[in-house]
């Protein structure tokens, strides 16, 4: 048995294997991000709410999500919420592939309680005279805040929030606990099958590092066109 054999990785069966929950890992880092970052929005400005309430809501959803283990956000999404659930829907949603909707509800959840802090300290540095302005042009706080505020805000996080999306792309590989059939997944299924854990998970840990310079350099070339105006 040659030393490195990593045709075994580049073709055939196994390569397959590997690919498919290459691009399984991708559709729950797309779908995290496209839930998380609207909610760490709107956590964002119940955050930042003048009602006592609505601050102490987003608070406590910033705190209770950030000092739980992702790993714990997981599990009982996938085996602890279904228990509530009436014994016919729970089958049908283990029938129907929960694990990949359990793992992007974790998934977006936990990036969201980060990204609101982001988007919270982004609309903090935009300077109040903005918002003022847009009062007193006649748009109401919410459009102010939809219109003038928040997109300078959003610019000013951009370099955090780019920091927190590799953070979840990483976190993809933690969906492997609930069976979903993520890169890491396959990538265990494949070792176990072969027995040649250098060439499969050097394949694995090269696709994760390719992914996050991926979104690095698209990160800084949105950086270069979107740069923060100074007021």
């Amino acid at each position: 048995m040659p030393l490195f054999d990593f045709s075994l990785v580049l073709s055939g069966r196994y390569h397959d294997m590997l690919v498919s929950g290459l691009w399984l890992s991708l559709q729950l880092l797309a779908a995290s991000l496209f839930f998380a970052l609207p909610l760490a929005v709107v956590v964002a400005l119940l955050r930042l709410s003048t009602h006592t309430i609505l601050r102490s809501l987003g608070a406590s959803y910033v705190e209770a999500v950030r000092n739980v283990p992702l790993l714990a956000h997981m599990l009982l999404w996938y085996f602890g919420i279904p228990e509530l659930l009436p014994a016919s829907v729970r089958e049908w949603l283990y029938g129907w592939g929960y694990e990949a909707i359990a793992a992007v509800i974790a998934l977006s959840l936990y990036t969201a309680a980060y990204m609101a802090e982001d988007v919270r300290s982004g609309i903090r540095a935009v300077h109040a005279g903005q918002f003022e302005a847009a009062r007193a042009l006649g748009l109401g706080h919410l459009a102010a805040m939809r219109l003038v505020v928040l997109p300078q805000a959003i610019r000013i996080s951009l370099p955090p929030l780019i920091s927190q999306t590799l953070d979840l792309w990483k976190n993809t590989s933690i969906a492997t606990v609930i069976g979903s059939a993520e890169l890491m997944y396959q990538a265990a299924q494949v070792e176990t099958a072969t027995f040649r854990s250098a060439e499969v998970f050097l394949f694995t840990t090269a696709s994760y590092l390719a992914v996050a310079l991926l979104i690095t350099g698209l990160a800084a070339g949105c950086q270069r066109r979107l740069p923060v105006r100074s007021h």
